[in-house]
């Protein structure tokens, strides 16, 4: 199985429902990458694997522990849960911020810089809070590619302007735009 295909990571948190849903419509079901959708929720359950299947023929699945990354396929993180990558897998761990604003997206995204060996694509979409700024510049490092949500698209802005302050952005964009970016992205590969 190979390891090499590009992940999107999108994190999101509130106002992030809306986001995923117009990035999920844009994209088409045979691309070759893999999206993970990194929703930041402490308490609630997520219930994004039942409503997101509406916008997109990839299935989409509510992440296990050692579930095998696959492309053409969306994933989504499980409340209370950490999200790292080890051997082309996924892994979870308890979540390691249980109070304040949980650091979910920054915890996977630095996970992905150091298992993971295809592109990385960080999407920073709505969200209070700036979960996944921290980790930007990593991607970048590793020569990953980064977007923002344009804050006029976003119903919180919080998540998208501190990723914008972090310096280490490449694209802020519309969801239907970050599709399209995507898609040239994994075509380019």
């Amino acid at each position: 199985m190979t390891k090499d295909f590009p992940v999107v990571c999108v994190g999101g948190s509130a106002g992030g429902l809306d986001a995923y849903m117009r990035l999920l419509r844009n994209l088409p079901d045979d691309m070759g990458v893999a999206i993970v959708i990194v929703n930041h929720l402490r308490t609630v359950a997520t219930h994004l694997h039942e409503i997101l299947p509406c916008c997109t023929k990839m299935p989409v699945e509510l992440i296990s522990d050692k579930l095998l990354i696959r492309p053409n396929h969306v994933f989504i993180i499980p409340e209370k849960r950490d999200l790292h990558v080890q051997d082309g897998e996924f892994r979870l761990e308890p979540i390691s911020k249980p109070r304040g604003w949980p650091d979910v997206i920054t915890v996977f995204l630095k996970s992905l810089t150091q298992n993971w060996d295809g592109k990385l694509i960080a999407v920073i979409v709505s969200g209070f809070d700036g979960d996944g700024a921290a980790a930007l510049c990593g991607i970048k490092e590793v020569g990953g590619i980064t977007i923002a949500q344009k804050l006029d698209t976003a119903a919180q802005p919080d998540m998208p302007e501190s990723a914008i302050a972090s310096g280490c952005i490449d694209y802020v964009l519309s969801p239907e735009d970050i599709a399209q970016q995507i898609i040239k992205i994994a075509k380019a590969e």
